[in-house]
This record gives structure tokens, sequence and C-alpha cells, in this order.
């Protein structure tokens, strides 16, 4: 039976990996053998969790850096491909949450930070990524979407159309790559324990609106749920799947 030992010795980017999803997923994949580039905003996290993996015997280097600025993006490529000799896997994980706020009050701000961080920081890693994933001929991309890319029901206006833009992100690159080796895919989480913080206003159209349907959302998922998931569709496990969303969300998509 096939298993994700392939990963053992492949070249792995994971950004967002300071905290919650991304860190998992960096441990997990640093435990199958994978040596992994862990990128995040905060330096002091992608430094701590680089040095954890370090720790228990696995090979990561830290980035750190804001993913908008194309100079970031650049960086956590080439560092991947000149310090590990090349890139198998890439997780577009960073993201951040909206503040459920809903198409008449979103703020030009608020909408192009969700936008910027949530979808053009992973086009452009994709872009980045693509000429070195085709030069070998092979390689896995997976994202992390939302439960909000699925339903209306699950976050604001910028937060669910960043993820939903991001899931046709992925099924294009999909398509377009499938005969060269290159599978996307993406998972959707939904309540997971994790660092990203919201503030809604619960007197807001918004939250109150949104607060009505957050009963569905079921058992709350550890980290290590979403990252298992992950590192799954980046093995060769899946090696025939490709532009597929997974819910990792105990069954709230099928409510």
């Amino acid at each position: 039976m096939t298993t994700t030992s392939d990963l053992d010795g492949s070249s792995v980017v994971v950004t967002g990996a300071g905290s919650g999803i991304g860190r998992a997923a960096a441990r997990q994949f640093a435990l199958l053998g994978a040596k992994v580039v862990v990128a995040d905003v905060n330096g002091d996290a992608a430094k701590t969790v680089a040095e954890e993996i370090s720790a228990a015997g696995g090979t990561a280097v830290a980035v750190a850096g804001d993913l908008t600025e194309a100079a970031v993006v650049d960086e956590v490529i080439t560092t991947a491909v000149s310090t590990f000799g090349g890139l198998d896997v890439l997780v577009c994980n960073a993201g951040i949450m909206d503040s459920m706020t809903a198409a008449a009050d979103v703020s030009d701000e608020e909408w192009d930070r969700l936008i910027a961080v949530n979808l053009t920081s992973p086009f452009r890693l994709t872009r980045a990524a693509l000429p070195h994933l085709l030069a070998q001929g092979k390689g896995a991309i997976v994202y992390t979407a939302s439960e909000a890319a699925l339903r209306g029901s699950a976050a604001g206006l910028a937060y669910t159309t960043a993820k939903t833009g991001l899931v046709g992100l992925m099924r294009s690159v999909a398509v377009m790559y499938r005969e060269s080796g290159v599978r996307a895919n993406a998972i959707a989480p939904g309540g997971t324990v994790t660092g990203i913080s919201t503030s809604p206003d619960p007197a807001g159209h918004g939250p109150r609106v949104v607060g009505r349907y957050l009963p569905n959302v079921g058992r709350i998922a550890e980290a290590e749920e979403q990252a298992a998931a992950i590192v799954f569709l980046a093995s060769a496990a899946a090696s025939n799947i490709t532009g597929v969303v997974l819910p990792v969300d105990n069954g709230w998509s099928a409510v």
C-alpha cells in the first residue's frame, strides 16, 4: 500500500507555519523525513517551530516576512530551492480572518488586506513555485481554503470571497498542470483550534446573521487533524487526486 513515506527527503514549504495548522503541518512533514521551510510573518514564531523540528531530529529553516510583499514570496521559494536542492511541495496555509462584516459594511482596508493575504499571496507563491515543480515533472500544492469557500454563512464577505477565489485558483492550477505531473488540492477546515483571531462587532449586521448558523459547526478540530489532511494530499497516497476540495469539518458541509 502506498504511504506517506515518499515524503522522506522531499523539500516542503509551509506558509503560516509559526502557529496553528501551519505549525502542525510543518511538524508532521518533518516527522516523515521532509525538509521544511517554515515561513511566517512572525519571525520569532517561525524560528521557534524550526528549532522544535531540529530538536526532534528533523530538518527545517525559518523564513520571516509578510507574504503580501513580492520579495518575501521570492525569498521563501528561493530558500527551499537553494537550501534543500529543489521544491516538491508547496503548502499555502497563511491566512487572516475578517470581522464577519457584511457587504454594505466592508471597508476598503479590510477588503484589500483580506484579498492580499488570503488570495494574492497564494497566487504569487504558486507562480513562483511552478517553474521548479514543472522542471522536475512532479510536485504537489495544497491550499488551506475554508468552510467559507463552501457556504456563505461561515464568515464575512471579504474572507468568504478570498477563500472562494482560492478554490478557483486551485482548480485552475489542477487543470492547467495535471498533464505535467503537478497536483493541486485544498482542504476546507471547519472550526479549528488555531491562533487566528477575529473581533466582530456583536451588533453588526454580518455577525448577527452569521451567528445564527454557527451552532452547525459541530466539534472543533485540533490543528493536527487539519495537518494530517494536508500531508495526505501532498503525498503519493493521493497520487490520483487533483482539483479536489476536501472538507475537514466534522460534517459541517453536509448539514
